[in-house]
């Protein structure tokens, strides 16, 4: 029987997106003035105000007003009727040094053997639902939400719109799960109060997400199997509420983490439950996740399986993991039980901390760009960033972008698991 599934995302002015890209961007600019500072930063947003806490291990200080204000600022949060903006908000930066206590359990012995910042379990999955290897209804209401962006920030079509949007998109799947339609499609975006009748405005952006924003997001789609699911039945729920005009930190507080199935695989596949944004690459519910991702993502490419799940386990000052699982979800390709596939990955993947750092480059200032529409699926890149302080020289420094999206393992693994071309 068929079924139907759903995945939402957010837009970089939500206020838990803007809580994620302070905390990135802050843990950025220590990166590239100390590449081994030790960063866990969480942050608050709320009207008028940002709150910044956390623990730092550093020798560098930085002017984390001056990051919190040029980050919002880059959102959109430019106007004092937001209730919220870059310019005028309050900063109160609560900040400390990191535990000992924890410290310890990361630096003890042979930098190989770092242990991991915390215990936990860390998933990564892919599918070949889409070219990146994403579920197609994230990519969808990724990729809504982007376009939506750029219409907003090049101010030429929709000019009433305001920075916080959500979307969400559902689809139909086969009784063996492959995806068959579009049946939904909600957005609901902040706007700006431009008319004196609430129903003629709802009509107009409710015309304007059917006849701009989306004939934009099918021009981005590049595979013919994606497009396949757009059809005349969508139903479009555009802005439900009628009026969406207090939103951002205004209408809803922002905290750092709170997005975390929006910043992985949309409700599909498993989530351990740690956060991503604000936490350099010692605590491995990021940088797991990353490697688990890698590892998931070139499995499939290899065509082990059309779907597979990776979870990776630690416990806190341990550098091995406690343990790897694997489910491939009956779609394995290869003559292997989940549990040898599982083996297999243990012998060809180093999955100790400071290994992960090392072949993924996460030691790089390479954070803000993940924290908004996923840290999964993302084009592997490399670009160029500029650093500015008022306590060091200006560094311009070429950074290399979602490092667990290249598929540099497929032949090994193909010829690891005896795979033909």
């Amino acid at each position: 029987m068929s079924y139907l599934f759903s995945s939402e995302s957010v837009s970089e002015g939500h206020p838990d997106k803007v809580s994620d890209q302070i905390s990135d961007a802050i843990l950025d600019q220590f990166l590239a003035y100390d590449a081994d500072a030790r960063v866990a930063v969480e942050t608050l947003v709320t009207t008028g105000q940002v709150v910044i806490a956390g623990e730092v291990r550093s020798s560098e200080y930085i002017d984390l007003q001056t990051i919190a204000r040029r980050t919002i600022k880059k959102i959109g949060y430019t106007k004092s009727e937001y209730q919220f903006d870059g310019d005028s908000c309050g900063i109160l930066n609560a900040i400390h040094e990191q535990s000992d206590d924890i410290n310890r359990g990361v630096d003890n012995g042979t930098v190989e053997d770092q242990g991991a910042g915390d215990q936990g379990m860390m998933f990564g999955y892919a599918c070949n639902e889409t070219e990146n290897y994403m579920p197609v209804t994230l990519d969808l209401a990724h990729l809504i939400m982007r376009t939506l962006a750029d219409i907003r920030k090049e101010g030429k079509q929709m000019t009433y719109l305001r920075p916080d949007s959500k979307s969400q998109v559902t689809v139909e799947y086969s009784d063996d799960g492959v995806p068959q339609r579009i049946t939904t499609i909600v957005v609901s975006t902040q706007h700006d109060e431009f008319d004196t009748d609430d129903a003629r405005m709802l009509a107009r952006i409710e015309d304007d997400v059917k006849h701009i924003l989306i004939p934009r997001v099918k021009e981005q789609i590049h595979s013919e199997k994606v497009l396949a699911l757009f059809n005349d039945d969508i139903t479009y729920l555009v802005n439900p509420t009628g009026k969406f005009v207090i939103g951002g930190p205004n209408g809803d507080t922002g905290l750092t983490g709170r997005k975390i199935i929006v910043d992985t695989y949309g409700g599909k596949g498993a989530h351990g439950g740690g956060a991503f944004s604000g936490k350099d690459s010692s605590k491995v519910d990021r940088s797991a996740a990353y490697a688990a991702r890698h590892i998931a993502k070139n499995m499939v490419a290899a065509g082990v399986a059309d779907e597979m799940l990776v979870q990776v386990s630690y416990a806190i000052g341990k550098a091995e993991p406690v343990s790897i699982y694997v489910n491939t979800y009956g779609k394995s390709h290869v003559d292997m039980t989940d549990g040898e596939i599982a083996s297999k990955i243990s012998r060809m993947f180093d999955l100790r901390p400071k290994a992960i750092e090392r072949e993924l480059k996460l030691r790089q200032p390479m954070y803000l760009e993940t924290a908004a529409y996923g840290h999964m699926g993302r084009r592997n890149e490399v670009v160029s960033k500029t650093f500015t302080s008022r306590y060091h020289e200006k560094k311009t420094i070429d950074v290399e972008l979602f490092t667990w999206e290249k598929l540099d393992m497929v032949d090994e693994i193909r010829k690891e698991l005896k795979i033909k071309n």
